[in-house]
């Protein structure tokens, strides 16, 4: 053989070589329903799909176990509708291309939401809501509560005779959601006002007198303040992210707004519409 035919042979294996690299993968076929293959890329739509539908406690082999038999029951009600002619009635033809112009919108959001939440545009956003935070101040205290101003009386009498909060606090408090009375750190405005007000005039370690409120009666010990700090970046790096795509998103939305015609017959000239411009929901970037 030449030295051409056998270079000719090398490069038609090597073509061949790539040409067969290049090929997607082929999909693995978990089950068959009638003959109706479902495969791992059929698996993988409907885990974007389904989402927050299924149930949070399936993880793994048993989160894909969970949605291949959703699948399987989806072909075999499929299959009923096909049998029974459905995908022929115009019912059908209007919810497929109503479905189908969401999965186009859907997609364009998704692809503006991952070029959006790049970790520079998220460092950004944080970096301006950090700065833009103004100075406040986080209390800790714990609280007391009962129905009527003669209980809170009472209450406050046996903590200046010197006995534990957290010890009066779980024999006659009605505040189910603390424990021992504590409160844990909040800002003066997560509170009722009568009860944030009384417990900024407050210094560390001091009672207050009872303090009336819509929920009852307060005896307040404040234990502690600081100044708040804003939450490291890492701790709420995704809900900056969302807010950079659906910022994104929505810009989007009002650019084709008002480079669009839009007429609407619904409602009378002189009504006012709802503000316009929010993004439809769609999916998150994915990183």
């Amino acid at each position: 053989m030449s030295n051409a035919r056998k270079l000719a042979r090398v490069a038609f294996s090597v073509a061949a070589l790539m040409a067969a690299a290049a090929l997607p993968a082929q999909a693995k076929v978990l089950a068959k329903v009638n003959g109706v293959e479902i495969t791992d890329d059929d698996l993988k739509i409907a885990l974007d799909d389904l989402g927050p539908g299924i149930p949070h406690q399936l993880e793994g082999k048993a989160r894909d176990s969970y949605v291949l038999d959703f699948l399987i029951d989806e072909q075999l009600v499929v299959q009923k509708a096909q049998a029974d002619k459905l995908a022929e009635t115009p019912d059908f033809a209007k919810k497929l291309a109503y479905l189908r112009d969401k999965a186009l919108m859907e997609t364009l959001l998704g692809n503006v939401a991952k070029q959006a939440a790049t970790d520079a545009a998220i460092k950004a956003t944080y970096d301006e809501a950090a700065k833009a935070q103004k100075p406040e101040t986080e209390y800790h205290a714990h609280h007391i509560l009962v129905p009527t101003e003669d209980e809170a009386k009472k209450a406050l009498a046996r903590l200046k005779g010197g006995e534990d909060f957290a010890k009066v606090a779980g024999e006659v408090s009605k505040d189910p959601g603390s424990k021992g009375g504590d409160l844990g750190w909040f800002t003066k405005d997560r509170m009722v006002p009568e009860f944030g007000d009384a417990a900024a005039k407050l210094k560390p370690g001091e009672l207050s007198e009872p303090v009336k409120s819509q929920f009852g009666w307060h005896i307040i010990k404040l234990d502690e303040t600081r100044p708040k700090t804003f939450p490291p970046l890492d701790q709420i790096k995704d809900q900056v992210s969302r807010y950079v795509v659906q910022k994104a998103q929505s810009e989007l939305v009002m650019k084709l707004r008002e480079g669009a015609k839009i007429e609407r017959t619904d409602q009378p000239a002189d009504a006012k519409a709802p503000a316009a411009g929010a993004a439809p929901a769609a999916p998150a970037a994915k990183k």
